[in-house]
């Protein structure tokens, strides 16, 4: 049994939230929106998510950890988002984020955008998720859907994961374009959420869609690296990186800062309809980038099967 622990973040309101963000955001968009709203059916284009929305018990699920990956990958380190939902307090939760593939399952390995609707009592799981891997033909971006190959619902090594009952409900919409500062879009919020509550840790995800615009996109290759990967210049020279084009619909999760957990503040895995995507790093296009995105402030954090041995190399 992977060791569980658990903390209460602090939940500011919608509205509350919706004001802290927009005034963040516009010090680093030339316009930004956020407004509470109604979730959009999520089922629907261009999400097409086995759940109608990210409402009902909002929770943060960070499981295993970059430590697994790296110096040397601990191929052993595999989970199962059913079993994640049962930890977490919540059997049957909508589940997004992002992590790494299981390479039991797929004999390589590759980024994995989780989208599961977990199996409860009366019903099996819904694997909507997605595979970012190395294209063996043409050394480009293969994206394909879990479900066509696979039927289990495994990942391995790491995961940064939103889970919800998956119900409709209020939620805080973002919109930002023309991006003037910096940071990128996740980072962005992150910060403004730092920075607004300092010692008082809020936790967020959900989706959003870059609409307009390139972003800068890495996935995994095939093969672990063999020698350690020691520090962040290994670490993005075994990575492969892509400029990928809009429309991608990335789904992030954000912690304002870490209450002594060893967490992974924010990780976004992106999906698109046109054969596209990975991990986001950022916008490539600031006068082009077009964000709109939908995200719930989490109740509470589950930190599942943390490292012993730690580094603070690989996060970005």
């Amino acid at each position: 049994m992977a060791k569980v622990e658990k903390f209460a973040f602090h939940v500011p309101s919608l509205e509350e939230l919706a004001g802290v963000l927009q005034k963040g955001l516009k010090e680093n968009f030339a316009d930004a929106q956020v407004s509470v709203v109604d979730c959009p059916d999520l089922t629907q284009e261009p999400f097409n998510f086995p759940a109608k929305g990210i409402c009902g018990k909002p929770r943060i699920a960070d499981v295993g950890g970059v430590p697994y990956l790296i110096p040397l990958a601990q191929k052993e380190k595999v989970y199962d988002l059913n079993t994640v939902a049962k930890d977490i307090e919540l059997p049957g939760a909508f589940i997004l984020g992002a992590g790494a593939v299981s390479s039991r399952v797929l004999g390589v390995n590759a980024e994995l955008i989780p989208i599961v609707q977990t199996k409860n009592e009366k019903k099996p799981a819904i694997n909507g998720s997605y595979i970012a891997q190395i294209n063996p033909a043409d050394k480009g971006c293969l994206l394909e859907k879990y479900s066509s190959k696979y039927s289990d619902c495994e990942f391995g090594l790491l995961a940064n994961l939103y889970a919800s009952e998956g119900q409709p409900g209020k939620v805080i919409e973002v919109k930002a374009n023309g991006r003037t500062g910096e940071l990128n879009f996740v980072s962005c919020l992150r910060q403004i959420l730092e920075k607004h509550y300092g010692e008082k840790p809020v936790g967020m995800g959900g989706t959003f869609i870059i609409q307009k615009g390139k972003a800068k996109i890495h996935i995994m290759p095939p093969e672990f690296s063999t020698c350690p990967l020691n520090t962040d210049e290994d670490v993005n020279n075994w990575l492969k990186f892509f400029e990928m084009k809009a429309p991608l619909i990335c789904q992030p999760v954000i912690v304002s800062r870490d209450p002594g957990f060893d967490l992974r503040l924010e990780h976004t895995h992106c999906f698109s309809q046109h054969g596209e995507g990975g991990h986001y790093h950022a916008d490539t296009t600031p006068e082009a980038a077009q964000y709109r995105g939908y995200l719930v402030p989490a109740e509470l954090l589950f930190r599942i099967d943390r490292p012993k041995d730690t580094h603070s190399v690989g996060r970005d």
